[in-house]
């Protein structure tokens, strides 16, 4: 059985390996739409409660307002050296690589997973118009490629590292 639980976070980004408008510092209002695996026992399953008691915190905790950052990117080191200069703290959410709706995907499918909750899927919306459909199948294939790439240094039929942010008028 399928449990769908819907939850949103705001969160800066760029991608400063693209030569276009993502390539700027820029926020959205990120929706995570995630689909649980759950087995019934007894007359209900598991409370949506439960659920939100995990994942909400989290969220709040982890990404919510906060600023998702490769940590090959050169503002990266220069947020660091901000916060010893200023002892301002910032709510940094380092990634591995590019900071792409694909790759936070992963990210946050892996980290739910951690929760001990069971992701069939999640889909995670950079805009209103802009969704990306992850499977578990999908993070499966990823886990396999960064292996790879991780073992080889080298990338093998990488994900995409797109941008879906919304046109400009």
């Amino acid at each position: 059985m399928i449990i769908q639980k819907q939850y949103k976070f705001y969160a800066a980004h760029r991608n400063e390996m693209l030569l276009d408008k993502c390539r700027n510092l820029h926020g959205h209002r990120y929706g995570v739409r995630c689909f649980f695996e759950v087995e019934r026992d007894g007359h209900i399953s598991t409370l949506f409660g439960d659920f939100d008691a995990l994942v909400e915190p989290w969220l709040k905790e982890n990404y919510d307002h906060g600023m998702l950052i490769n940590k090959h990117d050169p503002l990266y080191e220069t947020l660091q050296h901000h916060m010893q200069r200023t002892g301002e703290t910032l709510r940094l959410n380092v990634f591995d690589g590019p900071t792409s709706v694909e790759n936070l995907c992963h990210k946050l499918f892996t980290e739910i997973t951690q929760l001990g909750l069971r992701l069939e899927r999640l889909e995670v919306a950079e805009t209103d118009t802009s969704v990306v459909s992850y499977s578990r199948e999908d993070w499966v294939a990823d886990n396999r490629y960064f292996q790879r790439l991780q073992a080889t240094g080298r990338p093998t039929e990488a994900p995409s590292d797109s941008c879906l942010c919304s046109p400009v008028a």
